[in-house]
């Protein structure tokens, strides 16, 4: 998916707490987590426009494009 689809006219709306992250939603249905402790003193709020919180949209995407990448390396065969 790409970054600009993701946050280009959306807004991301708080979905759930778990394990010291918030976890947003954007329009079109991409949900990321943003980390608690880089909150710092700021504040965040039920609704945001996507683009502010793309930091957050981007290591979300390079973790799971990094875990894709794993997992087919993972499952290819040593055989040819």
């Amino acid at each position: 998916m790409n970054i600009k689809d993701i946050v280009k006219n959306q807004n991301a709306h708080f979905v759930f707490y778990r394990d010291e992250c918030l976890f947003y939603e954007t329009d079109n249905g991409y949900q990321f987590p943003v980390p608690v402790e880089e909150a710092g003193s700021a504040t965040f709020n039920a609704e945001e426009r996507a683009i502010l919180l793309m930091r957050y949209i981007r290591k979300h995407l390079a973790r799971t494009e990094a875990a894709r990448d794993k997992q087919e390396k993972d499952n290819e065969s040593p055989y040819p």
